[in-house]
């Protein structure tokens, strides 16, 4: 069987090689400030899961200049997705969000813009402002959900239920230019092979663009490396979680796009699993597994931009 890969899709929609660019809106989390709780969810670092975003400190306009020259010197020249990244970028005031969505956007080299956010916290006014932002560049909206298991979720301090999510992906689903991009982690503790892969059933069942599927990262400077240290729980090892992949891959509806598949914490906060470090290493592994067992990158079928 085959699978969509982002790059297959970048080059297919937009027509060339595109980069995501790390943002930072300045936001915070309902559920760091008292709204929906303190701390955070249970995995998640001091940064808001935004390790290589930008400095917030920076006006948008000069975050982009500086991720665009790093880029440059990597990869050389492209086209932009501007990444709203870490914590909650749709929660605060929503005219102060707004411009900092259109300053960005007003890059020429700028085809898009993916903004991370949680399901619970998109008000009717934001609603309002991605819809206008999807009749002027193609909108990327990333809800992270993890898990459908409620005990689960109750232990990582998610703050909703699975309804909230459902809700938010219908809706957003239903505003043309607005693709919803679903985050997913599995090897979470408790969870066997089968409640994980009823995860991957359902993302596959919704009216979504692309999930991003990582194993569980334990950070430094988190509730969870606490709980790890203090009484540590089995993480799976490379070969098995490859494995573990092909089927979830398998499972999946073929138009759904794979954004990524393994995590992708910095190595300087990772406590565990170490194999995660080498990322050229684990890709390769997946990409030679997946050839021989059958699961290859298929042609792209999303229609190129036309405007």
């Amino acid at each position: 069987m085959s699978y969509k890969s982002a790059n297959e899709y970048y080059r297919s929609f937009f027509g060339q090689k595109v980069y995501r660019i790390a943002l930072d809106a300045g936001c915070t989390c309902p559920n760091r400030d008292g709204t929906k709780g303190i701390g955070g969810c249970i995995f998640c670092s001091g940064s808001g899961s935004g390790e290589f975003a930008a400095s917030r400190e920076k006006p948008i306009s000069e975050q982009l200049i500086e991720a665009k020259e790093k880029v440059a010197r990597k990869h050389g020249s492209g086209k932009y997705i501007a990444y709203f990244q870490n914590f909650t970028n749709t929660y605060g005031d929503e005219d102060v969000l707004k411009a900092k969505y259109e300053a960005a956007l007003a890059d020429p080299e700028v085809v898009g813009i993916s903004i991370a956010t949680r399901p619970d916290a998109i008000s009717e006014k934001m609603y309002g402002i991605l819809e206008e932002l999807s009749e002027m560049t193609k909108v990327y909206i990333e809800l992270g959900l993890q898990t459908i298991h409620e005990e689960t979720a109750k232990w990582m301090r998610r703050g909703y239920e699975l309804p909230v999510f459902s809700r938010a992906v219908e809706r957003l689903s239903g505003i043309t230019g607005i693709d919803v991009i679903v985050h997913v982690i599995m090897d979470l503790p408790g969870e066997s092979k089968e409640m994980m892969l009823q995860t991957i059933d359902y993302c596959s069942s919704l009216p979504i663009h692309g999930i991003k599927i990582a194993n569980l990262n334990i950070l430094r400077d988190t509730d969870l490396e606490k709980e790890y240290l203090r009484s540590p729980f089995p993480l799976m090892e490379q070969e098995e979680y490859i494995g573990f992949l092909e089927e979830a891959v398998e499972r999946l509806d073929p138009d759904i796009v794979v954004y990524r598949l393994t995590g992708d914490g910095a190595k300087s906060a990772l406590i565990a699993p170490l194999w995660v470090t080498n990322k050229r290493a684990v890709r390769n592994a997946i990409a030679a597994a997946f050839r021989k067992d059958g699961v290859v990158q298929g042609k792209n079928r999303c229609p190129k931009r036309t405007s």
